[in-house]
């Protein structure tokens, strides 16, 4: 199976689904973060990024409630895993630190909380909260650290209810240029 088949396999299993409390679903959500990626002018491993930053909830199951959630998914994590067998660490790593990288700005920019969705603040409750100076510390030592914030801050920019965005078909020449330096 080519990869752009596999990925569009997954995105149609799950991505219609709606992204836990927000006015999109996963996939309008993933395309909007590329989006506005795209419009920053961001490197093509970004861009790719910001795409795929969500895939983890794509291939684990959780509650469609976000309400019903107990514990933090750690979709970060899944996605990174599955992204790092795919493509190079300047993708996977965005990925994997994209929930940090929310923690993170939370305990570093005083406005950046209030700007988080109600279901980003409750994800973020299952998550650990803001950052301690200690993790920041730790975070600010990660190589992708700075881009795992450009990715955190199209995530939270991708929420927008029927803006019009590229379709997912529209990546494939950047799918398959990113899979082949790995």
């Amino acid at each position: 199976m080519r990869l752009t088949d596999e990925i569009f396999a997954v995105f149609k299993a799950r991505g219609a689904a709606a992204y836990y409390g927000e006015s999109v679903s996963m996939t309008e959500h993933m395309l909007q973060a590329a989006y506005f990626a795209h419009a920053e002018a961001a490197p093509a491993t970004l861009i790719l990024a910001a795409l795929l930053h969500d895939v983890g909830h794509l291939l684990e199951t959780v509650p469609e409630d976000i309400a019903d959630w107990i514990s933090d998914a750690r979709h970060e994590e899944v996605g990174s895993r599955w992204l790092a067998q795919r493509f190079p660490a300047a993708v996977s790593e965005p990925v994997r630190l994209h929930v940090p990288a929310k923690r993170y700005l939370c305990a570093t920019e005083g406005a950046y909380f209030a700007k988080l969705s109600p279901a980003s603040v409750l994800t973020l409750q299952l998550q650990g909260g803001p950052m301690a100076r200690s993790e920041i510390v730790r975070f600010e030592t990660e190589t992708f650290y700075r881009d795992a914030v450009r990715v955190r801050r199209w995530d939270d920019a991708g929420k927008v209810a029927g803006l019009a965005v590229h379709q997912l078909e529209n990546y494939c020449a950047l799918i398959n240029s990113m899979n082949e330096l790995t």
